[in-house]
């Protein structure tokens, strides 16, 4: 089979997010990548140069996809308050394979030293978007740790959660989003 002469990293990273996904972090290999995107190991390297750059590259698009996620549901509802419904709403909507696709990425990137301060900023930056001076600022901080707390857990398989226990725990998490005196409009019925 020839090797085509144009890589797409779009095609590189797909492998690579499904090496990650099927086998976990130490199936990832520039050797393995290039096997399963049918490119060299030279045309990965072209492409990335390093696998901490291919799991950086592989963090940056995951994070930029849920951003704008997040952003499409909040519209254009100013303040920290409709962003936190709404990353809430978009981690309530993932489904098992973007729960596993989130897992072997956080995996990887808990092995590159360099990705794990940008992943505390935009923690840091996520929490700073409410005023925990209010009611409201804390009760939004308490609804994004308890998004975060059972992504985790269901992503990486500590705790087992059918459908329809997932979106009970979100309709739970949901109470605690009050904006101006009314729940906020990102909810959505299970």
């Amino acid at each position: 089979m020839a090797r085509p002469s144009v890589i797409d990293p779009n095609q590189v990273l797909d492998a690579a997010e499904l090496l990650v996904r099927e086998g976990g972090i130490a199936s990832l290999t520039i050797g393995e990548v290039a096997k399963a995107a049918g490119v060299s190991k030279g045309g990965v390297q072209s492409c990335f140069g390093t696998k901490d750059n291919l799991i950086q590259a592989m963090y940056e698009r995951w994070s930029l996809e849920f951003d704008d996620q997040v952003h499409s549901l909040a519209g254009d509802e100013p303040g920290g308050l409709h962003i936190i419904a709404a990353h809430t709403e978009a981690t309530r909507a993932t489904d098992g394979m973007q729960a596993d696709r989130a897992a072997g990425l956080m995996t990887a990137l808990l092995n590159v030293d360099t990705l794990r301060q940008p992943t505390r900023d935009w923690y840091r930056a996520r929490m700073d978007l409410v005023d925990p001076s209010t009611e409201q600022g804390r009760r939004a901080r308490l609804a994004f740790l308890a998004t975060e707390g059972a992504f985790l857990l269901r992503s990486f398989g500590f705790l087992a959660m059918e459908e329809e226990e997932w979106q009970s725990i979100f309709a739970d998490i949901q109470t605690l989003l009050v904006v101006d005196g009314t729940q906020d409009a990102q909810q959505t019925d299970p």
